[in-house]
């Protein structure tokens, strides 16, 4: 009964006229500025941060969360429509979204990406309501031995979902955790594998290699090819919901999305990221049904399940935030930057000490979530004319978006050069027919895997065993290893290659 009182408490915060124009207007402002390839969400509340000051603290939030949803349903948008990924966890959307959108299917592939956010969105949300409190002891439970181990099973699983050779999907999971590598040494201070430029103490932002690898990569690809054998959607647009069919095989994978990416959500440190690949890989397991396309050639289950897994993550990303202050991410970082400066001290105290805030703020996720779907399944038919532009403009246009958007971040003309070789770089990876998906999660889980490795060293003083003394340490990389093994198998890596032929 008290959560019922708790969340018609909140309900009544979100639902006056002030706070739910502000839930509109962050959910509108967010979705147009995450469409623009290369602006996720961190980058669309860095830059909106600013307007949020002068509201009052809940409306504040309330704006700044729908801000949040709405860029991460636009960075899906442009990863189906235009293979670039808006953010990390929409890398994995792209792998089917974008070949559905070659086939004419962006229509299904935008709206699964929806109503899937939109379900996920909704369950996160009730998750977060019922066990913000049991939850966090789970979440307890993660010492840097456990998260070191967990990183690696994620490592494991890329490994997995990378079509191809397991050489070169190994190959490129190490040159992404080297990658992670350059800038500085959090614990020492000094620059490593920089070369003197001042520019890479800082590391290479993802956002730059994303762009380059996949935006830059596909279009020197594509323009490298004679005109008529160029990768452009001549496909008809075939409609643009779901057939029946597309339901039948959307619903168990968006539940299945929803249940992983609401658990992984909890834990800091890139929960959204890992629970998109973590679902997608569990698609690929699950066995096709006759006359299913394949996964990696537009498989609608390819776009639900880490969508759902992605936005039900996002929601239950919240919980380590509002209860015991540590953000779990960029996003929830910026979000603790939003509360101090409004005087509120993330952390367990604010569910009792300032009950409206924290319970008009799940209220607003609920509320956000609806008008996103409200919002966007309306404009998909405008979003698709964006494929009917003829590649000579859309190219020069993408290009100019990218650059535009990569700047923004750090208002930096090296990171534009930096877009420009990485797109080299990702031209290459599509020659020698490399997956350049493990690459990315390698770059993003290397930096964090380090700083565990050595948390977990520093309180074990140097004792290696603490990764398999610890059970639930233990177990993680016991699974990837079992992960690992299964995948090298003779038989499985036979059966592997032939699920990854291209058409």
């Amino acid at each position: 009964m008290e959560l019922f009182d708790n969340l018609a408490l909140g309900f009544g915060v979100a639902f006056t006229f002030q706070n739910l124009i502000y839930a509109f207007i962050g959910c509108l402002l967010g979705t147009l500025i995450g469409v623009l390839p290369g602006v996720g969400p961190v980058a669309t509340i860095a830059m909106l941060l600013p307007a949020t000051y002068a509201l009052p603290p809940v409306a504040a939030l309330i704006m700044l969360a729908g801000i949040y949803y709405g860029a991460q349903y636009g960075g899906s948008t442009t990863a189906i429509l235009v293979n670039l990924p808006g953010e990390a966890s929409s890398v994995v959307t792209m792998i089917d979204g974008y070949q559905m959108a070659r086939k004419g299917r962006a229509g299904p592939a935008l709206a699964a990406a929806g109503l899937g956010s939109f379900f996920a969105g909704c369950v996160g949300t009730l998750i977060l309501a019922a066990f913000a409190g049991p939850l966090t002891e789970v979440a307890f439970k993660f010492g840097p031995a456990e998260y070191f181990s967990l990183m690696v099973l994620g490592l494991i699983g890329a490994v997995v979902l990378a079509s191809g050779s397991l050489v070169k999907a190994v190959g490129m999971i190490v040159l992404g955790l080297l990658m992670g590598l350059i800038g500085t040494d959090v614990n020492s201070g000094v620059a490593r594998f920089s070369f003197d430029i001042p520019e890479l103490t800082d590391g290479v932002g993802f956002i730059t290699i994303a762009m380059g690898v996949f935006g830059y990569g596909e279009i020197i690809s594509n323009l490298s090819k004679p005109e008529e054998d160029r990768e452009v959607f001549t496909a008809k647009v075939t409609g643009l919901m779901p057939t029946k069919e597309d339901f039948k095989n959307m619903v168990p994978a968006v539940l299945r999305g929803t249940a992983l990416g609401s658990a992984l959500g909890i834990l800091p440190g890139g929960g959204a990221l890992l629970a998109a690949f973590a679902a997608y890989t569990i698609e690929k397991k699950t066995k096709l049904k006759p006359g299913e396309v394949p996964f990696g050639q537009g498989n609608i289950r390819g776009v639900a399940s880490p969508e759902s897994a992605n936005n039900s993550a996002s929601q239950t990303s919240f919980i380590p935030l509002l209860t015991l202050g540590i953000p779990p991410n960029a996003v929830m970082a910026l979000m603790v930057g939003a509360m101090t400066i409004h005087n509120i001290q993330p952390g367990p105290q604010v569910m009792t000490s300032n009950p409206e805030l924290f319970w008009g703020l799940i209220a607003s996720m609920w509320i956000g979530n609806a008008m996103l779907i409200i919002l966007n399944l309306p404009l998909i038919g405008i979003w698709i004319k964006l494929l009917t532009v003829p590649y000579r403009w859309l190219f020069p246009a993408i290009v100019l978006f990218c650059a535009i958007g990569v700047y923004s971040t750090n208002n930096n003309t090296w990171d534009i050069w930096m877009v420009a070789i990485f797109g080299v770089v990702g031209y290459t990876f599509i020659k020698l027919g490399m997956e350049p998906a493990p690459l990315l999660l390698g770059f993003i889980l290397g930096p964090m895997m380090e700083e565990n490795l050595r948390r977990a060293m520093l309180l074990s003083r140097g004792d290696w065993s603490v990764f398999v003394t610890r059970p639930l340490s233990a177990s993680l990389l016991a699974v990837a290893l079992l992960l690992l093994i299964i995948v090298t198998l003779p038989s499985i890596k036979s059966k592997r290659q032939e699920a990854f032929v291209e058409e």
